[in-house]
């Protein structure tokens, strides 16, 4: 019989995982449990995708703050220290800026407005416009911020994130001045020594602050990139990617990721015989568009997959094909036409008119976004998600 169903995606619930677990053993063993017990197949090109977070647990990879106050004192000393462009979360960045304050002797806050880098917004863009604003030229101090927008709570968490971080700087002590502005050139007016705090910029970021007399730069990758005083760390993403886990502490984001999805994979293979791609996932990358968040917290959607992940869609859009290549046909004909046509298709269709409008993004960054919609971020339970027929077409 032909199937009628396409791309299928499975949330699996697994144990809770705690350090030390051992996380390739779990995961097979709920991939073969929930193939029993709902009675589907294991087949070749499936996914087995894995969220960060319980590879991160698995692997013990925590600091706490004091941990990060060291590491940032170690390389700024008792200089004063410009934070410019963090996120406003309190899961993503509260910690890390309470770990930042303990290191430091004054902070220089510096927000972008009117939005942050993954589109939590201090202030809506049109009220800039009606007070003539322009936020990239624009530098304001708090008192000007707030004489012209007053005191906005977050639509989604009902926090003032400029008072909020503010206060938890003052936490340990700490002064603390805050600025806006877009322009990373801004905080050197204030201090050469800056911590730049922007996830996806950071490169640029740090390029225009070292061409214009910056002295002591680093991102939050170069904070914990290796242990301290027996911490977890991450060689690549430092604090990039991290969440909150108690009050006192951050869990990381994983390291050493490859040999966990290829050891899976091997796995797998010797207990069904068939060859499943395995990758670990974080945030995908959508943006709500209402409240105009864009979900990309992560440094990268997933820090590591097989080798059959690699790339992107090579597909034809069968909207195109029926209004245009086949636009005399219909039914079983039709269906044919475009089977034939599908079956026959090059390897490489950018820039073919057939492939307009389909989705030129990494693999691993559509199954993320796809991973991340199924498994949550609440209390669902499933942080492993099983994928058929991602890979099946019209003809399958």
């Amino acid at each position: 019989m032909e199937r009628v169903v396409g791309t299928v995606a499975r949330g699996l619930r697994c144990p809770i995982i705690n350090k030390g677990d051992n996380i390739e053993e779990i995961v097979v063993d709920s991939v073969l449990k929930a193939a029993e017990v709902e009675g589907f197949k294991i087949n070749d090109k499936d996914i087995v995708s894995i969220t960060e977070s319980i590879v991160a647990r698995a692997q013990g990879n925590y600091a706490t703050i004091d941990q990060i106050a060291k590491d940032v004192h170690s390389k700024f000393g008792d200089d004063s220290l410009g934070v410019i462009f963090p996120i406003l979360s309190r899961n993503r960045f509260a910690n890390c800026l309470r770990g930042i304050a303990k290191g430091a002797k004054k902070i220089v806050l510096m927000l972008s407005y009117p939005s942050d880098e993954v589109g939590n917004h201090l202030v809506d863009i049109d009220t800039l416009d009606e007070k003539g604003v322009n936020p990239w030229t624009d530098v304001l101090t708090e008192k000007q911020f707030r004489d012209l927008f007053g005191y906005n709570k977050h639509p989604f968490t009902g926090v003032d994130y400029i008072e909020y971080y503010k206060s938890l700087v003052e936490e340990y002590g700490v002064e603390c001045e805050v600025i806006f502005s877009n322009n990373p050139k801004t905080i050197l007016e204030y201090t050469k020594n800056v911590l730049t705090c922007d996830i996806h910029t950071r490169f640029r970021t740090k390029r225009i602050l070292k061409a214009n007399g910056g002295e002591k730069i680093y991102s939050l990758d170069n904070i914990l990139s290796e242990s301290v005083d027996g911490s977890g760390y991450n060689e690549a993403y430092g604090l990039l990617g991290s969440n909150k886990s108690t009050e006192e502490s951050v869990k990381l984001f994983p390291r050493n990721c490859q040999p966990v999805v290829d050891k899976i994979q091997q796995v797998l293979k010797e207990k069904t015989g068939k060859n499943v791609e395995v990758m670990i996932y974080g945030d995908g990358a959508f943006k709500d568009p209402v409240g105009k968040i864009w979900e990309l917290a992560d440094p990268v959607v997933s820090p590591a997959y097989t080798s059959g992940l690699e790339g992107t869609p090579n597909e034809i859009k069968l909207k195109y094909l029926a209004d245009n290549n086949f636009a005399n046909l219909k039914g079983e004909e039709l269906k044919k036409a475009i089977a034939d046509y599908i079956n026959n298709k090059g390897d490489d269709l950018v820039g073919a008119m057939e492939a307009q409008g389909t989705t030129p993004r990494k693999l691993t960054d559509l199954i993320g976004s796809l991973s991340d919609l199924t498994s949550g971020s609440g209390d669902k339970g499933t942080p492993i998600v099983f994928i058929q027929g991602y890979f099946d077409n019209y003809t399958k």
